[in-house]
Formats: C-alpha cells, structure tokens, sequence
C-alpha cells in the first residue's frame, strides 16, 4: 500500500487532498495544528490505518517527530500548510511577513528537507509542494503570500535538480480562485463569486477536488518522468489578460 503525508490536511484543499488519496488507495497522514481535527478527518476516511499527526511545520523537531510517528518513510509528502494575512505591503507589520514566510516558505523547506532525507536512501519518492498563481501573477491586498509562493516554486525546482538522481520527484501545484479553503471568506460574498467566476476563460471557479486532483496526478506514476514544473490549475485565468481587455469590433 502507498502511503502519503499531508500538511494542512485537516481543513480545505489538505482535506480534499487527504479524502483523494484514501480513495485511491493510500494510506494517509493527516498533518495539523490541531490533533483533534486530524483526528476528526482520519477517521471520516475511507479504507483504513490512517493517521492523525498534530505538528507546527515551523518546527523542525515536530516535523521529525511526525515522520517518526508515521513509521515507514510516505512515498508522497505534500507541501500543503500556508496561511496569508491580508493587506497591503506598506500595511503588513514586520511579524505578519515573518509569520507568513515561516509558514508558506520556512515550513515547506523544513518538511521537504525531512522528507528528502528519509527518501533519499531508499532511493524513491515524491515531494509536492502547494505554490498559488499569486506566485505567477501577484494579486494586490495579499501581503506576503506571493512572495512565499513564488519562493516555493524556486524551492521545487532547486530540490528536482538536487534530489533527482536519487529517484525523488519534486513538483509544485498553483491553485487559481478555488471556492474553498483560505478563499472561502472572499467567495462569501455572491458578486464577488460571480464576477470572479465569470473572468476564468472555464467560467466557473475550482473545486477543492480539482486541485486534489491535479496532486494525486503528479504523485502517480503517470507523472514520473515530470520533476521540477510547476503546474499551474487556474482554468486559464493567469493567461487570460487580453481576454479582459476591450478589442475592436471592425
């Protein structure tokens, strides 16, 4: 049985990412905060031996602690934890931008340094890391969370290139508007929804389970000969500025 470790896996994309992988097949570990909520997930999914493992991916012996407590080494880890505080730049404080590059971009190197190095004798595995089209096309009002992610996909490609000759694939995903997760506060709002939803060229906004996906994708086998992309699950919209703009009718 293929197993899989996933931070943030107790709420939102993690939790669509964790239900996927259980359907699939693999046993899961549900990386959070809080035990109780993985917990709570654990046990809502299918098939069995899954684990809830509460951790603080900014701390390095909590992340050893989880591998450990997981038993044998996952054969996927999914680079899901991240947070964002929104506002301006000029508006961040400086203990905002720490918080959010410590969680996004410090905690994802720390987890997928735990990770390499537990694959790495064994000489197989697969890392994905959870970057944002904000890593691609920044969107203002969203402090720190750009520059995190777009560090991530830097990250990803840096660990493909220094872990591929010992057989581990490493990959980043970059959601678009998911109605879900961290986005669900801005979705709430029906014309926000809408006019959002009608400026993807899919019309229509992403599902949890379409980023879910796109993961167990790139951690099958129909993936491996892909390492190092970052592959971008938007509906189109990063690519669709000329589509906004008003063309002449003649």
């Amino acid at each position: 049985m293929k197993s899989i470790l996933v931070t943030g896996g107790a709420n939102g994309i993690g939790a669509a990412i964790c239900r996927a992988a259980a359907e699939e097949g693999y046993r899961v570990g549900v990386v959070d905060l809080s035990q109780e909520a993985c917990r709570k997930l654990a046990d809502s999914l299918a098939g069995s031996g899954h684990q809830a493992l509460a951790a603080d991916v900014t701390r390095e012996d909590q992340v050893g602690a989880v591998f450990d407590a997981f038993g044998d080494c996952p054969d996927v880890v999914v680079n899901n934890a991240g947070v964002v505080r929104f506002g301006s730049l000029l508006e961040q404080t400086v203990d905002d931008w720490r918080t959010v590059v410590g969680i996004n971009l410090t905690g994802s190197y720390i987890v997928a340094r735990e990770a390499g190095l537990r694959m790495r004798p064994r000489g197989s595995g697969c890392i994905i890391n959870m970057s944002s089209i904000n890593a691609v096309t920044p969107g203002p009002g969203s402090g720190a969370y750009p520059s995190t992610k777009a560090g991530v996909v830097a990250l990803t490609e840096l660990l493909a290139l220094e872990l591929g000759g010992d057989g581990i694939r490493v990959n980043a995903v970059a959601p678009g508007f998911v109605d879900g997760g961290m986005s669900a506060p801005i979705y709430a709002d029906p014309e926000v929804r809408a006019l959002r939803g009608g400026a993807v060229p899919l019309k229509r906004l992403a599902t949890e389970q379409d980023i879910a996906n796109a993961v167990l994708w790139l951690a099958s086998d129909k993936a491996g000969y892909v390492t190092g992309h970052h592959l971008v699950v938007d509906g189109g919209v990063s690519h669709s500025v000329l589509l906004q703009l008003p063309r002449s009718k003649k």
